[in-house]
């Protein structure tokens, strides 16, 4: 969300920077309600000095006992003008309102410039793929083989893009969640955080989700709550409407939940498997920055995601996202995508995004300098979240890179202690 001033100082140059990007924004209906705006706003002040002016002049004339009838009749109609005007002033406002908050994110300097996600760059790779010595098998074939998966069940008891972990299965995804959470909060330094899982529409709309998204959302008939597509929406409005202090930050936060995605507009995609369903696990990571060092916490961040397939020796790349392929909110996203052996191909595994302040204005979180601090201002926090990881898909990828030729599954080191002490997933 833009400040009103700013867009319309700035109108042409945010619509070249944002190009493709907001190629559905109605820019032509956006000049005209911001002119529309500052003309009726211009009257009703006009129109308040004027009632102002009329009724000094209306007690003058009663202090000194002449007829007053005439000027009190005028500045009544004044007065019915503004209210009319006012009326009309709302509407517009609200509009424009609407329209701002479907403006996406300015993005940064640094990110390629491109239209799809084949213009994404890549940054690094770690790791290698694994040497296989037969065909790879998809994660859903392993997964039934051994009986830790089941979707037939999950589509009985629900429907489809639905799971049930079974057995060693489930262990292994409750491992996963311990294992991240573990390693975010005693050695990343974020402090652990369980939030509710269904938010209001005032948090969906402080992180971008709406008015924009709202058909990717589950909502609640009787209630306007809606289920969280991601932790980022509860934790980053654990601070809306709050001004923090400088000597705070940066606040880092980590966060196991469940997500709920509607998926709209997706349909015919990953429709097998685990990768792409309406309900999954995932760890989030959220970090509130000054705007000075967000960008540093950026690859601070993204580096803590990294950390988790780096301990589990998975292979991965990191991509910078181009101008075309970035999120509605994010000013500089990098995708972290894993290696899957049966598709060949890498897979997004975490996205880790810095919004600048673009959640931080529609969310009222601001941070004030130091006290004692000359120059001391208020100005919006830059919030930035990434997943560290999204726990299905890293199950996916440990699954698909750790299969033996005879159908079972290397547990990694690192979460062996999680299941306790077992080092192979064999058939149930």
């Amino acid at each position: 969300m833009y400040d009103l001033r700013y867009l319309r100082d700035n109108f042409d140059t945010i619509r070249h920077q944002l190009g493709r990007r907001g190629a559905d924004v109605p820019w032509d209906r956006l000049r005209t309600l911001i002119e529309q705006r500052r003309a009726l706003a211009g009257q009703v002040e006009q129109l308040r000095h004027e009632l102002k002016k009329g009724s000094d002049e209306v007690a003058k004339l009663k202090r000194e006992k002449q007829p007053a009838d005439a000027p009190m009749v005028a500045m009544k109609a004044i007065g019915e003008q503004i209210k009319t005007i006012e009326v009309e002033l709302r509407t517009v406002e609200e509009t424009l309102t609407d329209l701002n908050l479907r403006i996406p994110n300015l993005p940064h300097a640094s990110v390629p410039v491109g239209n799809d996600a084949g213009d994404n760059k890549e940054a690094r790779q770690w790791g290698s793929p694994p040497l296989l010595t037969t065909p790879a098998k998809s994660h859903w074939e392993l997964g039934e083989a051994l009986g830790i998966l089941d979707f037939d069940r999950a589509a009985k008891v629900t429907g489809a893009r639905f799971a049930v972990m079974m057995g060693v299965g489930a262990r292994l995804e409750r491992a996963l969640i311990n294992y991240m959470l573990d390693v975010h909060t005693t050695q990343h330094g974020y402090r652990e955080v369980l939030p509710p899982f269904l938010v209001n529409r005032s948090s969906m709309t402080a992180t971008g989700q709406l008015p924009k998204f709202e058909e990717d959302l589950f909502r609640l008939r009787d209630e306007d709550y809606f289920l969280i597509p991601t932790a980022e929406v509860p934790v980053t409005n654990l601070h809306r409407d709050e001004t923090l202090n400088e000597n705070a930050l940066p606040i880092r936060y980590a966060a196991y939940t469940p997500c709920f995605r509607r998926e709209a507009g997706s349909y015919g995609k990953d429709t097998k498997g685990l990768v792409r369903l309406h309900q999954f696990n995932k760890v989030e990571l959220v970090s509130l920055a000054r705007p000075d060092q967000s960008y540093e916490e950026l690859e601070r961040l993204t580096g803590h995601a990294e950390s988790i397939l780096q301990g589990l020796e998975l292979h991965y790349r990191v991509v910078a996202l181009c101008t075309g392929d970035m999120g509605f909110s994010a000013a500089k996203t990098y995708d972290i995508e894993v290696w899957l052996p049966s598709q060949n191909h890498y897979r997004e595994i975490s996205s880790c995004s810095n919004f600048e302040g673009f959640q931080a204005r529609r969310a009222g979180i601001r941070y004030k300098g130091a006290a004692g601090k000359k120059d001391a201002k208020t100005e919006p926090i830059h919030t930035l979240n990434g997943s560290g990881l999204a726990v299905g898909r890293t199950l996916v990828a440990i699954l698909e890179n750790y299969q033996q030729p005879d159908g079972s599954i290397t547990i990694p080191k690192v979460l062996r202690d999680y299941m306790g002490g077992m080092e192979r997933i064999k058939k149930e």
